[in-house]
């Protein structure tokens, strides 16, 4: 049975943004409340909702979490400021992957922790258009709960009419990206290591395989004998 559907990531794995959406994060939540947060919280919320991130490092850090949906948009203010003046661009090789999975029949998802505006932005700044270059474009913000839950893994198969979970692969550089991978079944659980894991560091999750980046899927799906014929 070939990959009919590829669900990606966004920031980290198929778009390079130098990790500023978690500095972002982390500066709107410490200047908040006056509190440090450690590398290793910080990296419990990678790849989820940033809704749900900054309620629960606020609720870690024991400071009132009513000021979640506040803090949120200033957060999401600031992120979009970040993203006009330092532009984000597509991790190497991910433009060609994406285009020669497409081109031989695989629906290409992405799916993200951001909310739509922002997923959005992104896109237009790296010159992707959903329907041109993507299949679908799934945000934390349409779905019941974000990564490790598999939500939007579904929500790329119901708009890409992929009925099976053995017809999917899943990509992510975080650990709650491969969780959800994982918790939706799929055949492929890929992690990247274009984002802030390293290979030991992503290795000790559950996974398939670990690719240097996003432009070696063709080849893995190839070398499988996963690849609709084009």
């Amino acid at each position: 049975m070939t990959i009919r559907l590829a669900s990606l990531d966004m920031a980290g794995t198929t778009i390079a943004e130098a990790g500023t959406v978690y500095a972002v994060l982390r500066s709107t939540v410490e200047n908040a409340t006056g509190q440090k947060i450690g590398d290793e919280l910080l990296a419990t919320w990678g790849g989820t909702s940033k809704h749900a991130a900054i309620g629960g490092l606020l609720a870690e850090l024991g400071a009132d979490v009513s000021r979640q949906d506040a803090l949120f948009e200033e957060f999401r203010t600031t992120l979009a400021a970040t993203y006009e003046a330092d532009r984000p661009t597509l991790i190497p090789g991910a433009r060609e992957a994406v285009a020669e999975l497409r081109a031989a029949g695989v629906k290409v998802a992405l799916q993200t922790g951001y909310s739509r505006d922002v997923a959005e932005l992104l896109l237009s700044i790296v010159g992707w258009k959903v329907g041109e270059d993507i299949d679908v474009l799934t945000t934390s913000d349409e779905v019941p709960a974000s990564r490790p839950a598999p939500f939007m893994i579904f929500r790329g198969r119901e708009a890409t009419g992929v009925q099976s979970p053995a017809e999917v692969l899943v990509a992510g550089d975080t650990a709650n990206d491969l969780g959800a991978g994982i918790a939706a079944g799929a055949r492929y659980v890929v992690g990247v290591l274009t984002g802030a894991y390293t290979a030991t560091q992503l290795g000790r999750y559950r996974h398939t395989h670990l690719l240097d980046s996003v432009a070696g899927i063709p080849g893995l799906l190839r070398d499988n004998g996963d690849l609709p014929a084009a």
